[in-house]
């Protein structure tokens, strides 16, 4: 059997440049509307695959039912499917029953995205988990499940999947996730924070990454590529860097 685990991909030189280095500082997006991000209670979870390829059909196969579905590579190294998030344990046991009779799903588990060791300090114990998470899937042809299933995984999706695995309801793309967060100054940068970028030379955020400490990120670079940690003062970021949020 193949586990949906690959070897750790460090890039630590620069990024090859697909545009010229910009000579002057690239212009802001507009301010952050928000610092915080709804918390999610309950989700339900499906499904224990060994290659992400037969994840993310599973994912696909329930967006084509209409189901908010995203699959995620688990510390115990499967590939597995959360979808949807619920105020109650019992709501949404009774949606994971009525999605079993309709022969959507079989087996099913509730579970509350919660970090470990919350008892030390929650909001470190916040960052090392999300940290901790965007690192199980370097090395991954990550594949979005859905419409992205055969293009590749976006850098937005990698981030919005790590942090609802740790209960936080991140947007889906990478412009709003710029405006719900709150600013950063690049010197006070924590574990766990997200840096944005314009690569795509319209001075407009167009990509995202998981900042994982000592001036490094986890990210998928785009298609083709394998999700890895590069470097913000690499000379192609360090001229696209557009700016850090937080959100808790």
């Amino acid at each position: 059997m193949t586990a949906c685990m690959a070897p750790a991909v460090i890039d630590s030189g620069p990024e090859p440049p697909s545009l010229p280095d910009q000579s002057q500082p690239m212009p802001t997006e507009p301010a952050p509307i928000s610092g915080d991000l709804p918390a999610i209670q309950y989700t339900i979870q499906v499904g224990a695959f060994t290659t992400t390829d037969r994840a993310a059909a599973y994912a696909s196969e329930l967006i084509r039912h209409g189901l908010d579905a995203y699959y995620f590579i688990d510390g115990d190294g499967l590939c597995k499917v959360r979808f949807e998030r619920f105020d109650t344990k019992e709501t949404a046991r009774q949606r994971a029953t009525e999605l079993q009779a309709l022969g959507y799903i079989d087996g099913f588990f509730i579970v509350e995205p919660r970090p470990d060791n919350v008892a030390v300090d929650p909001q470190e114990a916040l960052r090392e988990n999300i940290v901790r998470t965007a690192r199980r899937f370097i090395g991954t042809p990550y594949r979005w499940g859905g419409e992205s299933a055969h293009r590749g995984f976006d850098c937005s999706g990698l981030t919005m999947t790590v942090y609802r695995l740790n209960g936080l309801e991140l947007p889906r793309n990478s412009r709003a996730q710029f405006r719900a967060g709150q600013p950063i100054q690049r010197d006070a940068l924590q574990s766990g924070d997200l840096v944005f970028f314009a690569t795509n030379g319209k001075g407009r955020v167009s990509h995202v990454g998981v900042y994982s400490g000592d001036d490094r990120f986890i990210h998928a670079p785009g298609q083709g590529k394998r999700i890895r940690v590069s470097s913000l003062t690499s000379r192609y970021f360090a001229h696209r860097y557009l700016g850090a949020r937080r959100y808790f």
